[in-house]
């Protein structure tokens, strides 16, 4: 379930006591009944009667935690609530698309939370969203240009071995979490990929278009659009799905956290290969971990290849 937006309410009692302050400061207070208590929910007049403007941050203050009506002694208490017109915090999607896009209305719905969870509306993540969508456009799309033109940094070269890990390994995350069903951690890992090659002053164009259509299920719209400015004529829906390499998502080094009975000392870049006996011996070469470990007797060592080296001392 999507709740409203957090709204202030005030108790029935400070409602009867503080009426003609709100009343003087503009400030509308809309009487709620939930199982049979009466709360009332505060917002400024709005051109819509159901969609209010909530309360502005010049009204308010907080002190030691609490947040209050500017001046007074009026507790506010800011609550998410289940979307209805009495409480005035409907969200009319037509309004969210015409200002942001139906994609970034979409996909912020999967981003929220995960699906299962029930979580309240936030326009300022639907921002946070379309700002994503943009910087994915600019990572293909020259923004500066009259008509819609590749970036130049789009070219037609095949991959360093470093894109192709990223890329290889974001394959591999958004595959597994669609599969699932998880998409706001799919979309994180697309926000970690744009990230990565809006860096790189050369995008291989071939690892553009895979990012395309692992975007397109959350963002089709847009995804269309880059696909044809990709050179591509025909519509993304029928193209095939992005095969997964694990050989190319593999690391050449890893950080290993290396521990002294059981604290965090230090952490190491060994091949990702390593093998046991390696791994202890190069844990062991850090300058960190010899100033700590001279004149005590190593007692136990537990080395999980990949994971951490702890040695247990007296």
């Amino acid at each position: 379930m999507i709740l409203g937006e957090p709204q202030f309410h005030i108790s029935e009692e400070h409602f009867n006591e503080y009426n003609s302050d709100l009343q003087q400061r503009g400030i509308v207070a809309r009487r709620v009944e939930d199982d049979d208590k009466v709360t009332y929910v505060l917002g400024m007049p709005g051109t819509d009667p159901d969609e209010p403007v909530d309360v502005p941050e010049d009204q308010t203050e907080k002190r030691k935690g609490q947040v209050y009506l500017v001046g007074t002694d009026l507790p506010l208490t800011p609550k998410a609530d289940k979307m209805s017109k009495s409480r005035g915090n409907v969200v009319n999607p037509d309004h969210v698309v015409q200002d942001y896009g139906a994609d970034a209305l979409r996909m912020y719905e999967m981003f929220m939370w995960p699906l299962e969870a029930t979580k309240p509306w936030s326009m300022d993540g639907v921002n946070g969203v379309r700002g994503f969508l943009d910087r994915a456009w600019r990572m293909i799309i020259d923004d500066k240009a009259e008509a819609i033109t590749l970036n130049a940094a789009v070219q037609d070269i095949a991959a360093t071995e470093e894109q192709n890990r990223v890329l290889h390994k974001t394959i591999g995350a958004v595959t597994k979490d669609l599969e699932g069903m998880s998409f706001n951690t799919a979309i994180a890992r697309l926000m970690e990929f744009t990230n990565f090659f809006t860096r790189e002053e050369v995008r291989p164009k071939s690892a553009m278009e895979q990012f395309v259509l692992l975007l397109s299920p959350y963002a089709p719209h847009i995804c269309e659009e880059l696909w044809q400015a990709l050179g591509h004529s025909e519509t993304l829906a029928y193209q095939p799905w992005p095969e997964f390499n694990p050989d190319l998502a593999k690391d050449d080094t890893i950080e290993i956290p290396v521990q002294i009975k059981g604290k965090l000392r230090a952490k190491i870049q060994v091949p990702a290969d390593i093998s046991a006996e390696d791994l202890k011996q190069a844990a062991l070469a850090d300058p960190r971990i010899q100033e700590l470990l001279e004149g005590k007797q190593i007692v136990k060592e537990i080395v999980v290849p990949g994971r951490l080296v702890n040695f247990v001392v007296k």
